[in-house]
């Protein structure tokens, strides 16, 4: 496609008024289907990327306008605009490890680099150990303090609204129940916020890393839901991990950790996260929306049996 409007473009140059009209019409819907054709082939994590690159070409549009109008303000701001947006997804990508180019032609998965190699030779450093819904409806009943951690599992799974029942449950029975965001939660600043708005999670209890993080460690259970790379204790203590100094939330200072994952697949960053192997973590696998669904179950259960 992109051949296609080069070669239109040429031909719309080298003619004349009325027969370059056909050129420019097929070159105009060419790149359309091009336009939606690279953006539908990104994935949504990461979105944040080809939202900045898709400025940075606006720039370069309209750049190149001022070379043909001879409007040096044009040029000048559309040059900024361009290489700024260029320079922002360039760097959104070395921070979460991932390959530019991987992205924009929408590729998934880890960078093709030598750090994930490197994350991928490591032995695993521990043993996992898994939990049913039931023992965690339980182990969430015994607490006295919870700490939700959302992530982008939980959007994709839609399972914010039956999460928003659990802390209701919860907090009937006197537990204490908050919600932790990390700042690029979701891949997008504000993302979890807004989600958990529409499950009408009150404002007062959803708060943020800086403020909740002193917290963990007289935090009875921290919750887990689709959250990877934002609870890696690596990001903090590993000089040799792609995400070291990243901030993070430290849910692995809570009494227990409750991790809801679909598998033991790396994160967007593409390494591993120690988290998954420490002793007081709890790994429940599968679908965020079934196993959240399963442990609402089971509170209510458990919630009619202490009413009767």
């Amino acid at each position: 496609m992109i051949v296609v409007c080069l070669l239109m473009g040429g031909r719309f140059l080298g003619a004349t008024s009325e027969a370059g009209l056909l050129p420019l019409l097929v070159m105009t819907a060419v790149a359309g289907v091009l336009g939606v054709h690279l953006v539908m082939a990104i994935g949504g994590a990461d979105m944040p990327v080809v939202v900045s690159m898709l400025n940075s070409y606006s720039g370069w549009a309209a750049a190149a306008a001022g070379f043909m109008l001879d409007n040096d303000l044009l040029i000048i701001t559309g040059a900024l605009v361009g290489s700024s947006g260029a320079i922002l997804s360039y760097i959104m990508c070395r921070a979460m490890n991932r390959s530019f180019v991987s992205v924009i032609l929408g590729g998934f998965g880890a960078d093709e680099g030598a750090a994930p190699a490197r994350q991928a030779t490591r032995e695993p450093q521990g043993e996992v150990k898994p939990i049913s819904s039931g023992d965690a409806a339980g182990l969430l009943e015994e607490a006295r303090s919870v700490v939700i951690v959302p992530g982008y599992g939980m959007a994709v799974a839609q399972a914010q609204y039956p999460l928003y029942e659990i802390a209701q449950l919860l907090q009937n029975r006197g537990v204490r129940v908050r919600f932790a965001i990390h700042p690029v939660a979701g891949r997008l600043p504000g993302h979890m916020n807004v989600l958990l708005a529409e499950a009408k999670v009150p404002y007062d209890i959803v708060l943020g890393m800086e403020e909740i993080n002193d917290d963990f460690p007289t935090t009875d259970l921290a919750l887990v839901i689709g959250a990877n790379d934002i609870v890696n204790p690596g990001a903090l203590d590993d000089t040799s991990s792609p995400i070291y100094g990243m901030p993070v939330l430290e849910v692995w200072k809570a009494a227990t950790t409750i991790v809801m994952k679909r598998s033991m697949a790396s994160g967007y960053a593409g390494v591993e996260n120690p988290l998954f192997f420490k002793e007081n973590t709890r790994m429940l696998f599968g679908d965020a929306k079934k196993n959240v669904d399963a442990i609402l179950l089971e509170l209510r259960s458990n919630a009619a049996l202490a009413a009767a």
